[in-house]
């Protein structure tokens, strides 16, 4: 289970990120550009991935990340349930979420956001 307090320290811990009102969630931006957003109510994060990593960590995380199930998850908007997901995995997912949004001049500055590069 992930709380929600450290849900929300962590994804502000992830440098240049700023916190916003979305609708009736809180958003988390880099530039200007979502990539997650904090339901805190339905104890739920929403992610922004590429389709090809929204399929990676739904495969890696035993239910507990899927994609959101209407159109905004074929373009790569996923779920993560934060009462089943593992801590851990969760961190990842932050990680890739705030990379792939990352304009290259702040990916050049923060280089070991990236998790998936060995």
């Amino acid at each position: 289970m992930v709380e929600i307090k450290t849900f929300h320290a962590f994804v502000l811990s992830l440098p240049e990120t700023e916190e916003k009102p979305h609708f009736e969630v809180t958003s988390f931006t880099l530039k200007k550009k979502v990539f997650a957003t904090l339901n805190a109510p339905q104890n739920r994060a929403t992610l922004r991935f590429s389709p090809e990593m929204q399929d990676i960590f739904s495969a890696l995380s035993k239910g507990a990340i899927f994609p959101v199930p209407n159109k905004w998850g074929h373009y790569g908007w996923t779920h993560i349930n934060l009462e089943t997901a593992e801590w851990e995995l969760c961190q990842d997912a932050l990680r890739t979420a705030w990379w792939e949004v990352a304009p290259k001049a702040v990916r050049a500055k923060y280089p070991s956001i990236n998790v998936n590069e060995e």
